[in-house]
């Protein structure tokens, strides 16, 4: 389907049920008023849907997106995603020749990322407005459609009613169960593969799994890793020699997907597998962190992993280091300085957070993080991104 194929068939204005915002969505077909349970995570029904097919042209597709107005696919599932493609294609235009001028100066680094995660989430809104209907049992009732049960499933589990979600996110649910079957190779497991599950943090930037596995080990009986995710951590101290590790985490999905990799890893009996919300009970000779890098609130639950809001986590994790700690014991706090270059924390907060805390700092280890925004000079946090380093700081009680 060319960008210039067709146009949107509106078969009439649909609204967000009454009463149950976030549960159903209605709209007009063939005459008649139909509605259907939602399905997200990162976003509310919308309030107006209109029916699209084969005959939409991308360019209404995407005006009325941007107005707000979703549009329920009933056509061929290959011809919606090179709708939703070209849809992106013109939410990713740069700003006009003429507009770029009338900037007067470049915006702040702090201003910069503002803007960026304006323009995020204003990209995320819009093309969230392609619907796909799906049916009991995780079926999608459209032609050309994928197999979608078992990536569905891992991700929210059986389910005998159907719904309503938007592509880009059943796209994104796909992908997941794509990283979760072939797995990310860990080089400081020898190359051994980490399994992340739907909404769980994939630790694609090994560098600070790098830290953590060169870092000089004060003591090998007990560790606690904070906020395990993956449980990658948890399985490199394992790998090291500590003797027993309890990995704790708050979200379920990272619970059960820690639990399979460090069993699949052959460490299940050296790692216990804890939900609470930061520390276990008991002290630990090292306790090793890796908090979300920015102190800003999150959009989505996969960005809980990068985006802390007030630093809640690391102020956490510093805060009860000390009363957890062992005599003579270590916390690694594993922390970009990403948010320094943005200007949304200084290193005097950060250092004094942890004296605030009746913290030392016993030495520190950094690295220079390797991935692609940081060589793009197009990227709007290129600056930023290209002064980053990750630190694993080494802390004990002063």
């Amino acid at each position: 389907m060319s960008d210039a194929d067709g146009r949107a068939r509106t078969a009439g204005p649909g609204t967000a049920e009454p009463g149950t915002a976030g549960q159903v969505i209605g709209w007009s077909e063939d005459g008649s008023g139909r509605r259907a349970r939602w399905r997200s995570e990162s976003a509310p029904p919308p309030r107006r849907t209109v029916v699209a097919d084969d005959t939409t042209r991308a360019d209404e597709a995407y005006r009325l997106a941007c107005e707000g107005t979703a549009l329920l696919w009933r056509g061929d599932f290959q011809n919606a995603r090179q709708l939703l493609t070209a849809m992106a294609r013109r939410a990713d235009r740069t700003p006009r020749r003429a507009e770029r001028r009338k900037r007067k100066e470049e915006p702040s680094q702090v201003q910069a990322f503002h803007l960026y995660r304006q323009a995020r989430a204003q990209r995320a809104r819009t093309l969230g407005m392609l619907l796909i209907p799906v049916g009991p049992g995780h079926e999608i009732p459209l032609r050309r459609a994928p197999d979608v049960r078992e990536a569905c499933t891992e991700a929210f589990g059986p389910d005998d009613e159907p719904y309503v979600t938007s592509l880009r996110e059943l796209l994104g649910v796909i992908g997941a169960h794509e990283w979760r079957r072939k797995g990310v190779p860990i080089a400081a497991l020898g190359g051994d593969h980490v399994h992340p599950h739907y909404g769980v943090f994939s630790p694609v930037r090994g560098e600070y799994v790098d830290l953590v596995a060169e870092a000089p080990l004060p003591a090998t009986t007990t560790a606690f890793d904070i906020g395990t995710g993956t449980g990658v951590l948890a399985a490199v101290l394992a790998r090291r020699g500590v003797e027993r590790i309890v990995a704790t985490d708050q979200d379920p999905r990272a619970l059960a997907c820690a639990q399979e990799n460090v069993e699949r890893l052959g460490v299940g009996d050296k790692v216990e597998v804890v939900q609470t919300d930061l520390f276990p009970a008991g002290r630990a000779g090292l306790i090793v962190c890796n908090p979300p890098w920015v102190p800003a609130r999150p959009s989505s639950p996969l960005e809980h992993a990068v985006y802390d809001p007030d630093g809640r986590m690391l102020r956490g994790f510093l805060d009860g280091l000390a009363g957890h700690l062992e005599p003579g014991g270590e916390g690694w706090l594993i922390l970009s300085d990403l948010a320094e270059h943005l200007g949304l924390r200084s290193r005097d907060d950060l250092l004094g957070a942890f004296g605030a805390a009746g913290l030392e700092v016993a030495g520190r280890l950094d690295t220079t993080p390797v991935h692609p925004r940081a060589a793009d000079p197009d990227d709007p946090l290129h600056a930023a991104r290209a002064a980053e380093v990750t630190s694993l700081w080494r802390l004990k009680v002063a």
